[in-house]
């Protein structure tokens, strides 16, 4: 004989159906003043100083979460300025400006970076095409920080050849919104930078740094500090623009004044193609897994 009664799965509500009912409950001055409604529906008690450490947990949580349903196993993450055109919008900059003077220098400087969103857009579609693993687990997808200009070519890379991508958006004073080639169930926003940030690396097996400014250089400088002292392994670390990188950072001084030793140098390659930032790639991971 067979038993066939069935064990109820759950004999709770979900939180869900609990904040349905208390929403539609009565209405007297003791429902309706602040302290009853339930805690994770009261925006006041979650946005309390306080309350900090909870926010924490959430804005790690709710990314994790997301690109663990979208089975991203690894990221290709990119790094560059929000304020590089690409090249026909840096030429019409470059037309406009003044015959001489420091607007025409900067004008003159944009131009020559533009190249860069479209070498970032072609290592996006590049890295983009790497296949699922066999327990179909997706790596190398491009993230970026959700912004323009390269940013955005990142984005737009991985959309040209019909492939999904991830963006770290966060809170600023002025008025943003996530570039138009993220995928919007991976466009994600964050209120912490310090939270943004880990999730960049979290997932990170190669990283293409673009010239950039501040928000680059954070980025760029946390993920070469975690790697020196050894907090998280190696990963390839791909700085684009050669003359960009050695007028603005003096590697080699840092060296002399013994502020950093010789082989930190060996921490990142400087790339000026998409071709030549995926052989990196490719050459680092060889001994570990010769499919790439």
């Amino acid at each position: 004989m067979t038993d066939t009664t069935k064990v109820p799965a759950r004999v709770f509500p979900r939180a869900k159906q609990d904040a349905e009912t208390a929403a539609h409950g009565v209405h007297t001055p003791q429902t309706t003043h602040p302290a009853y409604r339930l805690a994770f529906q009261d925006m006041d008690f979650l946005l309390r100083e306080d309350l900090r450490p909870v926010r924490f947990q959430l804005e790690l949580l709710k990314p994790e979460l997301i690109l663990d349903e979208a089975r991203i196993a690894s990221t290709f993450v990119f790094y560059g300025s929000a304020r590089i055109p690409e090249p026909d919008s840096a030429r019409a900059l470059l037309d406009a400006a003044p015959a001489d003077g420091p607007a025409r220098k900067i004008a003159e400087r944009l131009f020559e970076k533009s190249k860069y969103y479209d070498v970032a857009r072609e290592l996006a579609r590049m890295v983009s095409n790497f296949p699922v693993d066999e327990a179909g687990m997706r790596h190398f997808v491009v993230c970026s920080g959700g912004g323009p200009s390269i940013m955005e070519a990142a984005n737009r890379g991985a959309a040209d050849v019909g492939a999904d991508s991830i963006a770290l958006n966060i809170v600023l004073p002025h008025e943003q919104a996530p570039n138009p080639y993220v995928t919007p169930g991976l466009s994600l926003q964050f209120h912490y930078f310090a939270l943004r940030k880990m999730h960049f690396l979290l997932r990170a097996r190669a990283l293409a740094a673009f010239p950039g400014g501040f928000g680059t250089f954070d980025e760029l400088f946390e993920l070469l500090t975690l790697i020196q002292t050894g907090k998280i392994k190696p990963v390839p670390i791909l700085l684009y623009g050669r003359e960009f990188w050695e007028r603005v950072v003096n590697f080699p001084a840092l060296v002399e004044e013994g502020v950093i030793s010789e082989k930190d140098l060996s921490l990142f390659s400087y790339c000026e193609t998409a071709e030549e930032g995926w052989a990196c790639v490719r050459r680092h991971y060889a001994e570990h897994d010769p499919t790439i």
